[in-house]
């Protein structure tokens, strides 16, 4: 089974200019997750019927939202940090409540749960980082191992932080900048920890100029000055039946390309 997530920066976008039609095409994915959809299902000209769609827009209009398109009819589907973990949490700040944004999708399946989530920036300036940290993403994580008491969770997506100085171009002149925080860093630590494993990391322990994500200034993607920042975790448990984690940097339409695994 082939899995793919791609922050497509605009699902309206990235089919006008042909490239998610495209990338279909040539990759055929079994699951696709996408993040930064920007858009109710409503505005999309989306003619897929080998696929099962679920949506979770934003209720803000133009903005964030996740998608899953799957070949496989799930056995359940979730949408949003469960109540009870987003009220524990206080998941609402000056931004907005963060259950309102479309930002996590799951579905169950047999074997396991697949996850996309678009995790909240912590801005230029910093305004949205304790949010992002006493708030979100623990919120996010104890969301995670609920999910995994019942069975092993795969969960991808733009995570809006690069880990370690491996994962980014330019680590010194980004060093405490939003997406590379230690608050951040220490945010993914405990992912970790909780027992998922970065699957690329895992397979390509020493791999460098290894990115997802480029700025639109400098010429940076054809510089290959990016950040890691999309990604695909696996519980431990289901870890060792991931195979082939890649990174598709040639895959155009979008500031992100997409990232895949193959799951036996």
């Amino acid at each position: 089974m082939k899995l793919y997530s791609w922050n497509v920066n605009g699902i309206r976008a990235v089919l006008k200019k042909g490239e998610l039609q495209a990338f279909l095409q040539e990759h055929n994915p079994d699951i696709l997750c996408l993040q930064e959809t920007k858009a109710n299902r409503d505005q999309v000209e989306l003619d897929l019927p080998q696929y099962h769609e679920f949506f979770n827009s934003a209720e803000r209009k133009g903005y964030a939202g996740t998608a899953i398109l799957s070949k496989t009819e799930p056995l359940n589907v979730a949408y949003n940090i469960p109540d009870e973990i987003a009220s524990k949490y206080e998941l609402e700040d000056g931004y907005g409540p963060g259950n309102s944004e479309g930002r996590v999708t799951a579905l169950e399946f047999d074997d396991f749960w697949v996850v996309t989530v678009y995790t909240p920036n912590s801005k230029g300036d910093l305004s949205r980082l304790e949010y992002r940290d006493k708030h979100w993403d623990p919120a996010f994580l104890e969301y995670m191992n609920k999910l995994q008491e019942k069975k092993p969770v795969l969960f991808c997506g733009d995570l809006n932080v690069a880990h370690e100085a491996i994962d980014l171009a330019r680590p010194k002149e980004n060093e405490g900048k939003h997406g590379y925080t230690k608050e951040e860093r220490a945010g993914f630590d405990k992912m970790q920890a909780a027992g998922f494993v970065d699957t690329f990391r895992a397979a390509f322990p020493d791999k460098t100029e290894a990115y997802t994500w480029w700025t639109a200034w400098g010429g940076a993607r054809a510089n290959n000055v990016g950040w890691r920042i999309d990604y695909w975790l696996a519980s431990e448990s289901i870890a060792e039946k991931v195979k082939n984690p890649q990174i598709i940097a040639t895959q155009m339409g979008s500031d992100h390309c997409p990232v895949s695994i193959e799951v036996s």
